[in-house]
């Protein structure tokens, strides 16, 4: 599918995350774009209230666990200035719960989207239409906290808009999900567009070559991927080479149209 652009001016993104090369891996994935530009990036909370008032994005990608100033203190004062997306390796469901309690539009972990949902995404952030992968999800549809956790005006708006019913169920207090045949839909409930297994692995991958693969889809280089996951570029290359064996892939390009099913004839599984 051609990349749907934006009309009009380009869309300016706020990037918070404390990892350097995280944060330079999405400002060079947005940028991409010609209809979004990376109008500052901050390393906590305060740098990203500082930048944004100054800066003023349409829009804010922000990470839970940073240093001095996380995510969740900054959240509502950023809230208050432009959509906030959460960007981020947190699952937690009362850290997803509580974002969304703070005023989060969305919630995105890493590993559970490709390059092309993040940006679709980002685009719909502008105008405050929330996406949310699996783990967060599962968090509004109550399916691993009580309802009370999660504001219910925000549990019904995030339901209607992943596709699925709003049904608070008196005993349990839980939001029942009700799965619709959306494209939102079935992101946030098929455990990630490839697939996975609740082990996380997918084409036989371990969870570690997933995570890998990911970011290899995202676009980062092999540098960028060790630091991201904490290994050597010698253990990367080393994931990578399980990776495009198990993928039937030789090439970088070949093992991310395997992986995001874009291969001529589709992955026989």
């Amino acid at each position: 599918m051609p990349d749907q652009a934006l009309p009009g001016p380009p869309l300016r993104v706020l990037v918070a995350d404390d990892n350097p090369v995280v944060r330079a891996g999405l400002a060079a994935l947005l940028d991409a774009h010609p209809d979004i530009r990376v109008v500052a990036q901050a390393a906590n909370g305060a740098e990203a209230e500082a930048f944004a008032c100054r800066a003023r994005p349409d829009v804010v990608l922000l990470d839970v666990r940073m240093p001095g100033t996380d995510g969740l203190t900054a959240l509502p004062s950023l809230a208050r200035l432009a959509p906030v997306m959460m960007l981020t390796y947190s699952r937690e469901p009362e850290v997803v719960a509580e974002a969304l309690r703070l005023g989060a539009v969305g919630y995105l972990v890493h590993g559970e989207f490709t390059a092309d949902e993040l940006i679709t995404a980002v685009r719909d952030l502008r105008e405050r239409r929330p996406t949310f992968t699996a783990s967060a999800a599962a968090v509004v549809s109550g399916a691993n906290v009580s309802n009370s956790a999660v504001p219910e005006s925000v549990a019904e708006t995030v339901s209607e808009s992943l596709g699925v019913s709003y049904e608070p169920n008196e005993f349990s207090s839980h939001v029942q999900p009700v799965v619709a045949q959306s494209s939102k839909a079935r992101l946030a409930y098929t455990a990630g567009l490839h697939g996975r297994d609740d082990n996380g692995r997918d084409f036989g991958l371990s969870s570690r070559e997933v995570e890998v693969m990911d970011l290899i889809a995202a676009g980062m280089n092999n540098r960028q991927i060790a630091a991201t996951c904490f290994i050597s570029e010698k253990t990367v290359k080393n994931h990578i080479n399980r990776i495009f064996a198990k993928l039937h892939s030789s090439s970088r390009s070949e093992a991310i149209a395997h992986w995001l099913g874009t291969a001529h004839g589709g992955w026989n599984r």
